[in-house]
């Protein structure tokens, strides 16, 4: 199985199953000598994990992360960072109905014409649990970022039909304040009834992650294959249960003229900055020195409780209800993995932004 890695010069690898033994990562190109909060990765682990309010699955997991290398007295030392995360709640018992049939929506017959086989017990290698690697790793990525003045924040802005207003600033310190990591207190409120409404039905319901990234200094990313925001999309598209990336005006730009979408430059102080922000901080694949912004949308969780018509392995038509543990809508817990998967791929442009300049001072 290839694809397993992303990154350039900060690059993380992941393994293992949702009811495996353990899952776990490899980070290679960590600089060395930074002091690292341990409690601040496994903060962002907990805010991942699962059974951590009623609107997320109650599969019991402490997601303890041991490190195996690339840290001495609690710094790192320039080697690869091994980790791993014990598997300790698994009920493969649940998954034996759908061991020879296709669920709707998910990786099963995909899986088993690619190759010839799979592994049904909680969608194994297709299963979100692998994202907890990703979290460490971004967790890492951020006390990197954080030391040269770059946050990334994201949050719930839609749940459903119900979203954020437009209007609304973003104050990040909110964010955590209401378990759907809804930051706007109304809203929130609204989108705690819907989900209430959807798990009555035995149903699930989707939703959009909002991100931005505050400090990012113009001048990362490159201009071909590698621009900025094609490596943000391709960060975010490769989060389970994520259907579409939109950066700055994002599809709203189709609709726009020219003369209201370009981003006028102008000056403040010392620094060049645009009177809007439709580019959402990138222009050319490059950043261009203001905030970086943009939207990720989850699609339904496909696991529902609701019997559905199918086919099994042998294309033959049958009914199918799923049980087990899922969650009504998968957006609060994956705010934390689009927060690490930004971080990631932000890290890396900043590494790999080291050695494109050299300047010569004269005298």
């Amino acid at each position: 199985m290839a694809g397993n890695s992303i990154g350039t010069i900060f690059t993380l690898t992941t393994f293992g199953e949702s009811h495996g033994e353990s899952i776990g990562g490899i980070i290679d190109g960590c600089p060395a000598g930074l002091q690292l909060d341990l409690e601040a990765i496994q903060h962002q682990l907990d805010r991942r994990k699962p059974g951590q309010s009623e609107f997320t699955t109650q599969r019991q997991e402490s997601d303890i992360v041991r490190f195996h290398s690339g840290l001495f007295e609690g710094k790192t030392t320039g080697t690869p960072i091994g980790f791993s995360i014990q598997n300790k709640d698994q009920r493969s018992k649940d998954y034996t109905n759908v061991k020879e049939t296709y669920r709707p929506s998910h990786a099963d017959y995909t899986y088993d014409q690619k190759y010839g086989f799979r592994d049904y017990r909680g969608d194994g290698r297709s299963s979100a649990r692998e994202t907890a690697c990703r979290v460490v790793a971004g967790a890492i990525a951020q006390q990197f970022l954080i030391a040269i003045g770059i946050r990334v924040y994201s949050y719930v802005s839609q749940v459903g039909e119900i979203s954020v207003p437009d209007s609304y600033q973003l104050i990040p310190e909110a964010i955590d304040q209401h378990p759907l990591r809804c930051p706007d207190s109304t809203t929130a409120v609204h989108m705690e009834a819907k989900l209430n409404e959807v798990k009555e039905l035995g149903d699930t319901v989707g939703g959009v992650i909002s991100t931005k990234i505050l400090g990012v200094p113009a001048g990362l990313g490159e201009p071909v294959f590698d621009k900025l925001h094609a490596d943000l999309g391709k960060a975010m598209l490769s989060i389970n249960a994520v259907k579409g990336f939109e950066i700055g005006s994002g599809f709203r730009a189709s609709a726009m003229s020219g003369s209201r979408h370009n981003d006028a430059f102008t000056t403040s102080g010392d620094s060049i900055t645009t009177t809007t922000n439709n580019s959402g901080g990138i222009q050319g694949g490059i950043s261009n020195g203001q905030v970086i912004e943009f939207r990720t949308a989850f699609k339904p969780v496909a696991t529902i409780q609701k019997e559905q018509e199918t086919i099994n392995q042998s294309g033959e038509a049958t009914k199918l209800t799923v049980t087990g543990r899922h969650d009504p809508c998968v957006v609060p817990r994956a705010v934390p993995i689009v927060d690490a998967m930004a971080a990631l791929t932000i890290f890396d442009h900043y590494l790999r932004n080291q050695t494109t300049q050299w300047r010569h001072s004269r005298d």
